[in-house]
């Protein structure tokens, strides 16, 4: 299929509407079948239960053109039962894993002439959710409920290249105590939207949280997990129940572990221990990994030994190997790379 005419390299991380985009409509007990559509726009009720209470569930993740010229996607298995999390817990009907690995290959190759070409440092996002659409006053579940699926292509998250962030030890809460922070829920970023902009306000790049309770522990920040490396070259990251369960952290860990021949740990990290690490950066779907240089705690300034130029050694050989599988470069472990054919 013959690309659309998009200047692809100077692409940034932002909303470009595609031609197709899937949906799925449940009503009366049961999901449809499914279709993939050309119309963008939603109509629903003002009443809507989105609308009234927020009872949305999204997912996120990228279409990739390889090396040898494949268009795959990256361990979507782990974004549909990470979605049927989710929508568990806000009491919304699951949409089954096969049906929503099935509808994310139809929308990809629906839209295959949006997907970026090898080497252009682009990627076709993917963005599935869910929402209550029928009209709810009362405080309760809606009834009838909308899965969709739509693409955009995308940039680099960082144009210009990588820079490490400096962040600030919040003073604001992501998520509460057994609450709602390990799913992918509207409500969570909307919780942390006045956090990050207060964050931007003050000259921060993003915002370190800790936990709930007993506010000594590092959580995550409002959309991307933590990732730590000592100065012995051990990589950790923050355990907790009420952080987002990252499929990119995990296949870091995985990449240390098994590629790079690494000690890996997934455990409680307290605040006052960061000093002591050398590396520091924030993991997710957009920018893999994003080198973090400072931290500040109310004015007291923790420098990362990695600095502020560029990645710090383990990270970059973290993120080039992951990037490396994702494109082809290198070869997968069984299972994580699923092709569009």
């Amino acid at each position: 299929m013959e690309k659309k005419n998009i200047d692809w390299g100077n692409l940034g991380f932002g909303y470009v509407k595609t031609d197709y985009r899937y949906v799925s409509y449940f009503k009366d007990g049961a999901w449809d079948d499914g279709a993939i559509i050309t119309d963008d726009m939603i109509t629903m009720s003002e009443c809507a239960g989105v609308l009234q209470y927020a009872q949305t569930v999204f997912e996120g993740l990228k279409a990739y053109t390889t090396e040898d010229g494949r268009i795959v996607t990256f361990r979507p298995d782990l974004n549909a039962e990470r979605m049927e999390n989710s929508a568990a817990r806000l009491e919304m009907p699951v949409f089954p894993k096969e049906r929503f690995l099935d509808a994310v290959i139809k929308t990809v190759k629906a839209n295959e002439a949006f997907v970026p070409p090898y080497g252009s440092g682009a990627t076709l996002y993917i963005r599935p959710y869910m929402f209550g659409y029928n009209p709810v006053i009362g405080v309760k579940p809606a009834d009838d409920y909308q899965f969709r699926i739509l693409t955009t292509p995308v940039g680099p998250y960082f144009k210009g290249g990588v820079k490490p962030l400096t962040i600030r030890v919040s003073d604001f809460d992501r998520a509460a105590p057994r609450g709602t922070g390990h799913i992918k829920a509207g409500l969570n970023y909307a919780m942390s939207l006045h956090a990050i902009v207060d964050a931007h306000k003050q000259g921060f790049d993003e915002n370190m949280y800790l936990d709930p309770g007993t506010r000594t522990k590092v959580e995550e920040t409002g959309g991307a997990n933590f990732l730590f490396v000592t100065k012995d070259g051990k990589v950790v990251t923050p355990k907790s129940d009420s952080i987002l369960p990252s499929i990119t952290r995990r296949s870091l860990i995985y990449v240390a572990k098994e590629y790079l021949g690494l000690e890996a740990e997934e455990r409680e990290i307290y605040l006052d221990e960061v000093k002591d690490f050398a590396e520091c950066g924030l993991c997710g779907t957009a920018a893999v990994i994003s080198p973090v240089g400072k931290i500040v705690d109310h004015g007291k300034e923790i420098c990362l030994p990695s600095g502020m130029t560029e990645m710090g050694p383990v990270t970059k050989k973290l993120y080039d190997t992951l990037t490396g599988i994702q494109m082809g470069r290198l070869e997968a472990p069984k299972g994580w790379i699923q092709v569009i054919e």
